[in-house]
């Protein structure tokens, strides 16, 4: 039994939506409170011992929502993007961004690149943002990554093993997440790290994502520490295995 918090957490925030319509609110409304709770959670990661953080912003099915929704959503990033760049560097929190680019505005692409650029070298919060992402899709880019490589000689078949193809992924240069926590109620992945988080625990909360505080993440990340992680094996019991 694990007696410590989770250092790498991955966050399906679900519920912007639903939380707004609950209240008489137009959809955007819980967007827009959804970033703010954002805002929350990163800065509260540190002193939650919490390093790397992934969150799912935006799915590859997420473009059949309503054609103004989406450009709502699309606004938000670039509102985000736009002001949150200098106090993310100045915290220390090293952004990364996970997910099929090609398919978003060409501003968007550059701001990402940007923010990219700009936070390297920071170590305080590593923060993944999965924007146009989806699982499936990850693979199947990862998959073809690792056929060119073969078909151009720079790579054997005997070399594809678990890490190479691990490495191959969007997520190649970081570590699984240890917990997977979903808001709003829904017990599903949703197509979210289905191979980086095929040993995480996995945390689904009835409060929606603006209503998800820094005081719920760190009583989530205490209960972890009281969750049994045998990744397969069984614990020894009284001298047998």
């Amino acid at each position: 039994m694990t007696s410590k918090r989770p250092r790498n957490v991955a966050i399906i925030m679900d519920g912007n939506g639903r939380w707004a319509v609950r209240r008489g609110l137009p959809r955007v409304a819980g967007h827009k409170k959804g970033v703010q709770r954002v805002r929350e959670i990163v800065s509260a990661c540190p002193e939650l011992e919490v390093t790397t953080l992934t969150l799912y912003a935006f799915s590859t099915e997420n473009w059949k929502r309503p054609v103004i929704e989406v450009a709502a959503l699309m606004r938000l990033f670039r509102i985000y993007l736009r002001m949150e760049a200098v106090a993310l560097e100045q915290n220390g929190v090293r952004v990364r961004f996970i997910g099929e680019r090609s398919a978003l505005a060409s501003d968007i692409q550059a701001m990402m690149r940007g923010l990219e650029a700009r936070t390297a070298d920071n170590d305080v919060l590593t923060l993944q943002i999965a924007l146009n992402y989806g699982g499936r899709d990850e693979i199947v880019r990862a998959t073809q990554k690792i056929a060119a490589s073969v078909s151009s000689g720079d790579m054997a078949i005997e070399q594809i093993t678990q890490d190479s193809f691990a490495a191959a992924l969007d997520t190649g240069e970081i570590e699984d997440p240890e917990l997977v926590i979903r808001t709003s109620g829904e017990y599903r992945t949703s197509n979210f790290l289905p191979w980086q988080a095929a040993y995480a625990e996995y945390a689904f909360i009835p409060e929606c994502w603006p209503d998800f505080t820094a005081a719920i993440f760190g009583q989530l990340l205490d209960e972890f520490g009281t969750r049994e992680r045998r990744f397969g094996a069984v614990e020894a019991q009284g001298g047998n295995v």
